[in-house]
């Protein structure tokens, strides 16, 4: 099976680009114009979120599916189709909501339950695509680009998106998501057309062997079950912090609703620094691990948390902004380690499982980012409750979260690694990176 190269990877990345176009819509556009526009409360919007991160519990099983099938390509565009489709009728629901206050409600509950299926069947098969064919050097960086384009698709479609939406009115709301995931199905399309070719063909899979069995034969490997383990608590750790770090700049700062959301694309950009220092340190500088990068990443990602603390307890003095950058460096720099450990450790084990294990930490993330956002809001409200200085109450939730990422690091530490003298043979970047026992 040939590798990958960089213009093999750039595909796969206009594949996770044309996936958050849609998803950014479903999410955060209409999450605004149900709140703003149509005045519902925010737990409407809130709730169908969280339909969304449910449903992603079936992403073992659609990475069963293309173990069993043997190729991804299937997966992945049909999973942009369902997605496509969801996008454009939660876009129809959000518009039918402004005189059906019921039926709007429940027609959305439908397509976010139709989102959460496709970004489930597309996204598990294209990080298995990726940990198929990308050689080991290339992971990290790969892991970098993929994400990258997302982000970039991100920023588009909502810029983009914004400018079509004016003056808003219920009929271009829909056309314009409408218009979103047809281009978003034609790129995919276009970027996977004989991509995986012959070389995505598998062996014949066991023909009688279930999904659950399938299942519990990755849950036994313990490294695979650790694995899970610390992709939740990384991402709960990552998560929790995004719905109160601005408050928490407005409350403790007095920074204004502009500066905050300023502080915001601070903390972005500085995600974007650790995710590409993270990857040139590994393809280009041969400067420590796969594992060695996940661990310290964690780590500083619980020292620039301990600064949030600090800032909670001393108040505008604190440089908050280097503060919040440093978070984002240390967070992306973690976060693409971790995806590069996970593209290897997906083929290591107990052949044709990569989709099941896949699956399997991508529903981990999934759960953890669906209560993180809500834990930390939750948090925050019960320390202000009974801590009369709201620094300091903004301060205990940040330090629970240094805890997790702590947490996280020293289950990273334990996964299992390659005997020595197999790890003597690679590169710097690609030993010690956690993989299954032999």
């Amino acid at each position: 099976m040939t590798p990958l190269g960089w213009f093999g990877i750039v595909r796969l990345g206009l594949v996770q680009m044309a996936l958050g176009a849609i998803v950014v819509l479903t999410t955060s556009t209409l999450n605004r114009v149900m709140v703003v526009e149509l005045a519902l409360p925010a737990l409407v919007p809130g709730l169908l979120v969280a339909i969304h991160y449910a449903v992603q519990l079936t992403r073992p099983r659609m990475g069963f599916g293309s173990d069993r099938s043997g190729r991804c390509t299937p997966w992945i565009l049909g999973g942009m189709v369902v997605l496509a489709a969801g996008g454009t009728l939660a876009a129809t629901a959000t518009a039918w909501m402004a005189t059906q206050r019921s039926a709007g409600p429940a027609l959305a509950a439908v397509a976010f339950f139709l989102v959460g299926l496709g970004v489930s069947a597309c996204g598990t098969s294209l990080l298995v695509l990726l940990a198929k064919r990308v050689a080991p050097e290339r992971r990290a960086p790969a892991a970098t680009i993929v994400w990258m384009l997302m982000i970039i698709g991100f920023a588009v479609t909502a810029g983009t998106a914004g400018r079509f939406l004016e003056p808003y009115s219920p009929e271009r709301l829909v056309a314009v998501s409408g218009t979103v995931a047809l281009i978003a199905c034609m790129v995919a399309a276009l970027a996977l057309w004989r991509l995986e070719g012959e070389a995505g063909a598998a062996a014949e899979p066991e023909p009688q062997l279930r999904f659950f069995e399938a299942l519990a034969q990755v849950w036994r490997e313990s490294a695979a079950r650790r694995f899970t383990v610390f992709v939740f608590v990384s991402m709960l750790a990552f998560s929790a912090q995004d719905l109160i770090l601005e408050p928490f700049a407005g409350a403790v700062f007095g920074l204004t609703p502009g500066a905050t959301t300023q502080l915001s694309g601070l903390q972005h950009g500085g995600v974007l620094m650790g995710m590409i220092a993270a990857a040139l340190a590994g393809s280009r500088w041969h400067i420590g691990s796969l594992r060695h990068w996940t661990i310290g990443g964690c780590v500083a990602s619980a020292l620039a948390l301990a600064g949030l603390v600090a800032a909670g307890a001393i108040g505008p003095p604190w440089p908050l902004h280097a503060t919040v950058f440093a978070l984002g460096a240390a967070n992306g720099a973690f976060s693409i380690a971790a995806i590069g450990s996970m593209m290897r450790m997906a083929s290591q084990g107990r052949t044709q499982r990569e989709g099941v294990r896949m699956g399997l930490w991508g529903a981990s993330q999934a759960i953890a980012f669906g209560i993180g956002g809500l834990t930390g809001a939750l948090a925050s409200d019960i320390a202000r409750r009974f801590i009369a200085d709201t620094g300091l109450a903004y301060g205990t939730v940040f330090a629970v979260e240094a805890l997790l990422f702590i947490w996280a690091a020293a289950l990273a530490a334990g996964i299992e690694t390659e005997s020595r003298p197999r790890r003597a043979r690679r590169s710097l970047w690609t030993s010690s990176t956690p993989t299954m026992p032999s």
